[in-house]
């Protein structure tokens, strides 16, 4: 019993902590309200009036039927009443879509810039975030998360402002006709605020775990249709279906949740607001039949009192508004939190790098979330010019120190030189600006070829895409498709073959004539002809640049410099080819076999992490 209680205890404590984390989470607007204060007083200066215009339609209404009750009304008289309430309509209207341009357009201005930051943040974060986190929660807080924002910072403060002002207003009036019978209306009104307050703690809750299932459901939709033809491959459809459906049912299942809190504030507050009714019919009748008001205060009084009932179930909509709004707020600040692994230093200054020359040393590295080293005391001295190839097996540590140099992970002072620079102690963009990088998972964007090749260097004429395409052996293909250089080739390339894919890829590496160029088993969809050959008709390219090239095949590495070999995150041998197929018995062995076989992808693979 003991146990129960301390875990409901700690339960009741960590959703608390969870729910003043999320409030303290609007400060990420608190900006937008200094920045637009004059936009929002204006707005609700109009909502306000609207108000005001409102609660003179019963005093309207009053002065009327007491003129009928007396028999003194003319049709004179209650004409120019009905005139006051239309010109009060048209004055009601024009406020009103002064204050929904002023107050909606700020939400919607609250949203742009939301998204527009969150976007440019996400840019600004590494590999190491990407990794742990899926696109689908990213694209959900960009849909559902932002939407939630967008109308707890608009409708939801306008419903919270009105239902205050038109309540405490109402009230006023109410107070003026009748202090007895008023006291007598709002009589259950204090349950109600216990209802909604009770009710509305439960919302926090429910509405993230509908956002974080929403995220699950977005990501699986997403890495689906991305790997169709996987999927069609493995005759998987029925059983992706199937799971699609499972996911939808949870999601439904917690929306209903949700829905049982969110469905019981309205009935809850329309209970309360009639019972607030017959209480005025009953007491407030028995008041104009003895005198103490007229029948036109009691039609008033009625008018106020219905004009406070929406007050009443205004208040469960907003606290749901403002419980999903600060929910999502939160999701939106955690990530907004996030600081990147990778950081320069404070005014490290912009270097340009010319000659490409590369020093490691002593250079040790352990991914995020694991507990061996990736890389072991690697030094490696690659000078400006030089073409060095990179080989071993799968999990020797190839495209973690390719991802290293490239500056996609964080590394301690004195390890890796570029020029005679630290890479610590100069920006990021300065080496990666030294770099064209083609990584070992082609990534290609669902617009042109054209576009694609050019994506690095977006001012690129016609000609030198083509040039740079038939060094990479990918011209002529392209010529043949039927808009060529303008065929769009759909999401990550999928109209394209992995040949093809990979040397594009080639091409845009090649586009960006930077000092240093990185292929990362870059080749690895072509046949080792095409690959050598690709290689041989880059070399005017890399003619004064670095070049590194990591292949799981011997021979297109033959004409390197010096060749690296690399076994369990170390460099256990290095040297021409010549020389390592003498000496190096898992070098000399692997050539041979690709050399007798022709092929020989299994024996030394280059995927790894």
């Amino acid at each position: 019993m003991r146990g129960s209680l301390a875990q409901r205890s700690l339960s009741t404590v960590s959703r608390d902590s969870d729910e003043e984390s999320s409030w303290r989470s609007i400060r990420l607007l608190k900006p937008y309200f200094r920045r637009h204060l004059l936009r929002l007083a204006g707005g609700f200066l109009a909502l306000v009036l609207v108000d005001l215009l409102q609660l003179f339609v019963p005093r309207i209404i009053k002065y009327a039927v007491d003129l009928l009750q007396k028999g003194a009304a003319t049709p004179r008289g209650l004409m120019q009443y009905g005139l006051y309430i239309i010109l009060i309509a048209f004055a009601i209207g024009g406020f009103r879509f002064i204050w929904r341009q002023l107050i909606l357009g700020f939400s919607r201005i609250v949203e742009i810039d939301l998204r527009n930051r969150m976007f440019s943040h996400l840019l600004t974060l590494d590999k190491a975030f990407f990794q742990k986190t899926t696109t689908g929660e990213v694209m959900a807080l960009a849909t559902n998360d932002l939407s939630s924002v967008q109308l707890a910072s608009g409708m939801g403060v306008v419903a919270f402002v009105d239902a205050v002002f038109m309540g405490l207003a109402a009230f006023g009036f109410m107070l003026y006709i009748n202090p007895l019978l008023t006291v007598i209306a709002v009589g259950p009104m204090p349950v109600l605020a216990f209802l909604t307050r009770t009710l509305s703690s439960r919302l926090h809750g429910r509405f993230k775990k509908v956002q974080e299932q929403f995220s699950v459901l977005t990501e699986f939709v997403r890495s689906t249709l991305s790997s169709i033809r996987l999927v069609k491959a493995y005759n998987q459809e029925e059983h992706q279906a199937l799971r699609f459906a499972q996911m939808g049912e949870t999601y439904v299942r917690n929306n209903l949740k949700l829905a049982l809190v969110y469905g019981t504030l309205f009935p809850i507050s329309g209970f309360i607001g009639n019972c607030c009714m017959l209480l005025v019919l009953v007491f407030g009748g028995r008041m104009t039949i003895s005198g103490a008001i007229t029948a036109g205060d009691l039609v008033a009084f009625i008018t106020y009192l219905f004009l406070m009932t929406w007050p009443m179930m205004a208040m469960g909509w907003v606290a749901d508004l403002f419980q999903r709004g600060v929910t999502s707020l939160s999701r939106i600040e955690a990530v907004m939190s996030v600081k990147p692994s990778l950081s320069e230093r404070e005014a490290a200054p912009s270097v340009s790098i010319s000659r490409g020359e590369i020093r490691v040393r002593d250079l040790s590295f352990m991914h995020p979330g694991q507990v061996e080293l990736s890389l072991k005391g690697i030094d490696l001295h690659i000078p400006g010019g030089m073409f060095l190839g990179i080989v071993g097996r799968t999990g020797a540590g190839k495209t973690t120190l390719c991802n290293l140099l490239a500056r996609l992970f964080a590394v301690p002072d004195g390890r890796i030189f570029f020029d005679g620079f630290d890479v610590n102690s100069i920006s990021i963009n300065s080496v990666r600006s030294a770099i064209a990088y083609v990584p070992q998972d082609v990534v290609l964007f669902s617009d042109t070829i054209a576009f694609n090749i050019a994506f690095g260097t977006p001012e690129a004429s016609i000609e030198e895409i083509e040039k740079v395409a038939g060094a990479a052996a990918i011209h002529d293909e392209i010529a043949a498709m039927p808009q060529g250089y303008e065929t769009r080739i759909g999401e990550k390339g999928i109209k394209l073959s992995g040949g093809q894919r990979q040397r594009i890829a080639i091409a845009r590496a090649l586009l960006l004539n930077r000092p240093v160029i990185m292929i990362d088993d870059g080749l690895s969809a072509v046949d080792m002809e095409t690959e050598h050959a690709i290689i041989r008709s880059i070399a005017s390219y890399l003619e004064g640049r670095t070049c590194i090239v990591v292949s799981h095949r011997i021979a297109p590495l033959a004409d390197a410099n010096e060749i690296v070999v690399m076994e369990k995150g170390q460099i256990v041998d290095h040297g021409p080819h010549n020389e390592l197929v003498e000496r190096n018995a898992f070098y000399s062995s692997i050539y041979r076999h690709q050399t007798s076989s022709g092929y020989g992808e299994d024996s030394v693979t280059g995927g790894e992490q």
